[in-house]
């Protein structure tokens, strides 16, 4: 049981008490992340084997914590009190039984998220992310951004995460997409944060970042897509340049508007290097996957 943390100490110590009656057998590990709260002092009262990261950020944590601990089956909430440890044996049990590789604490089909969250926006950023990781990977999760994920030895063990914040749970949708990991939702019953208990997220600036790591993702992964759609850009707009040259030329014969010409010439060498780019990287792509599933394989021995 994985608890990243940063200033929960109204939460918890309910949080770890929650999930060892719900799960008996397993060890609460607690990550504090630099609280300057007692989170940490609470956590290991309550009977958490308590760790420090020292990196700000959850990718940080996530991915030192996935570095430590050697188990089964990894089940990883926040530790704000939001999400139901009665449902941890229903995320657990398909990955201990071979089924899935991923499972996701599913708070929207229900509407329960909708119902309890009172932050501005962040409904409409969860749609907007769930949307984009639709149309740009053609994989629909229902619930990208949530905090409550469980996974099996192997994925843990093959999982890059490079991401240093919240934009983790993005870059594990776009990853599990890409390298076609079996995932399963299970539908939660979502609480809202109880008195006294402060969201470290930023809206505005968490979701910019967000929609940076989208981006950044789709060009390391599809960059066929990517740099294609530029050249495609490129090369209508310098046509679009060019017309009314080329009718002039046509004509008068003569290319009075030199600088235009040169603009529109410009658009379509760079259209032409966009597209070449496109060729050399989606090869690597295509490579980087094979490696990847070798990597895998390699792994399950």
């Amino acid at each position: 049981m994985l608890v990243p943390c940063y200033n929960e100490a109204v939460t918890i110590g309910k949080v770890i008490d929650d999930f060892h009656r719900c799960l008996p057998g397993a060890t609460v590990y607690v990550y504090d992340n630099n609280s300057t709260d007692d989170t940490a002092t609470i956590a290991r009262s309550h009977g958490a084997v308590v760790r420090t990261e020292r990196r700000q950020g959850k990718g940080h944590t996530v991915r030192q914590m996935l570095r430590d601990i050697d188990a089964d089956a990894y089940l990883m909430v926040d530790g704000d009190d939001t999400y139901p440890a009665e449902a941890a044996p229903d995320l657990l049990n398909p990955l201990l039984d071979g089924e899935v590789d991923f499972s996701l604490g599913d708070r929207l089909s229900n509407g329960t998220y909708e119902h309890e969250n009172k932050r501005a926006f962040h409904n409409l950023g969860n749609n907007l992310v769930r949307t984009l990781i639709r149309h740009l990977y053609g994989v629909s999760y229902t619930d990208v951004m949530t905090g409550y994920r469980g996974f099996t030895r192997l994925a843990a063990r093959t999982l890059p995460i490079l991401s240093p914040g919240f934009e983790l749970e993005t870059e594990l949708a776009i990853h599990t997409a890409d390298k076609r990991w079996r995932v399963a939702e299970i539908p939660i019953d979502y609480r809202d944060r109880p008195a006294g208990s402060i969201s470290k997220l930023n809206t505005l600036s968490d979701g910019l970042r967000v929609l940076r790591t989208i981006a950044g993702l789709f060009k390391d992964y599809r960059p066929f897509a990517f740099f294609g759609w530029l050249s495609l850009l490129l090369a209508i707009l310098g046509i679009a340049v060019a017309i009314p040259v080329i009718g002039e030329y046509l004509s008068t014969g003569l290319v009075p508007r030199l600088p235009t010409a040169f603009l529109a010439s410009a658009l379509e060498i760079l259209a032409a290097l966009s597209l070449t780019t496109a060729l050399i990287l989606d090869t690597i792509a295509k490579n980087s996957r094979k490696q990847y599933e070798l990597a895998v394989l390699n792994a399950r021995r």
